[in-house]
């Protein structure tokens, strides 16, 4: 078994702002990082865990299974340290059948992102794993803050939220819509049980205004979010030079020291092949990507 494995909360990062002379447990939190995959995807996420011991080995992950399909999957987790998750769904596949009751499995798993809130974290940043991570994650965590930043997301998503009847409703009206391949959370703000409750009393309209088109997760997400007035906030505001590009084909991008930056020279943490229908090849990007793949293949075995 891997040091996270056995002991999670060993990454954890100094809490910001506590108080001096107070024990090391009173000064640290619990800080990770949460994915989902399977063997169908494991073209990306070996990858994504190469990029991931390459900037942020410090920090536990956790590997949430999208199905049963895992036998390559989990073999990943153990040589990357990967803590596999296998506590079994049931609250949140429950929920997916509700709302998605016509449609395929495999499109209603996406929302087993939502174990990340399951965690035993006191802050989880989830990830997508069709992504390379470029940076350390330590100046993300340690953010939030009550009332003022309590969900935390790199890109807006002004297409692939909501359909024009979000006008109709005051509380949908000025909201920020995000991506939701990267947020930034504590189960302080933001729970599962939230997602359920919510859902409860609001399906109704959730379904009214649901963008349509292969989208299962990402509208729940801000839904949700939207609807409890969890307070959300773009990672350029929380950290110090960071941009909120993360797309992987983004204009103008550079690279410094093996390190990309946006046209404005912000840090760029991480690329998101968010909608690609092929693995990457000539993109500004993809040479990473195909290094890491390399790597970790090397490393994994044909």
């Amino acid at each position: 078994m891997s040091q996270n494995q056995s002991n999670p909360v060993s990454s954890s990062l100094p809490e910001s702002g506590a108080a001096e002379g107070a024990s090391p447990q009173a000064r640290q939190k619990r800080y990770g990082i949460a994915i989902v995959g399977n063997d169908k995807i494991i073209d990306w996420l070996l990858p994504f865990l190469e990029s991931y011991r390459a900037t942020n080995s410090a920090l536990p992950i956790y590997l949430i299974p999208y199905d049963d399909n895992v036998v390559q999957t989990r073999r990943a987790a153990e040589i990357y340290g990967a803590t596999f998750v296998e506590e079994e769904p049931k609250e949140i596949d429950r929920l997916a059948n509700e709302l998605y009751p016509g449609i395929f499995n495999n499109n209603r798993r996406r929302l087993r992102k939502l174990q990340a809130l399951a965690l035993p974290l006191d802050e989880v940043a989830y990830v997508d794993v069709d992504v390379i991570l470029f940076r350390d994650f330590s100046p993300i965590f340690g953010r939030l803050e009550a009332g003022k930043t309590e969900f935390i997301v790199a890109s807006p998503s002004f297409e692939y939220v909501y359909n024009d009847r979000r006008s109709a409703y005051p509380f949908l009206r000025d909201v920020l819509l995000f991506n939701d391949g990267f947020w930034v959370t504590s189960n302080k703000y933001l729970k599962l049980s939230d997602f359920i409750e919510t859902m409860a009393k609001d399906a109704e309209i959730f379904h009214d205004v649901r963008k349509r088109g292969q989208l299962f997760a990402q509208p729940l997400v801000n839904f949700v979010t939207h609807r409890r007035g969890v307070k959300i906030a773009l990672l350029p505001n929380v950290v110090n030079n960071a941009s909120h590009e993360s797309y992987y084909k983004a204009p103008g991008i550079s690279f410094s020291e093996g390190k990309p930056l946006d046209p404005d020279g912000k840090e760029i943490y991480f690329c998101h092949w968010a909608g690609a229908t092929a693995l990457p090849s000539r993109g500004t990007f993809d040479p990473a990507w195909t290094e890491f793949s390399k790597a970790a293949w090397a490393r994994f075995g044909k």
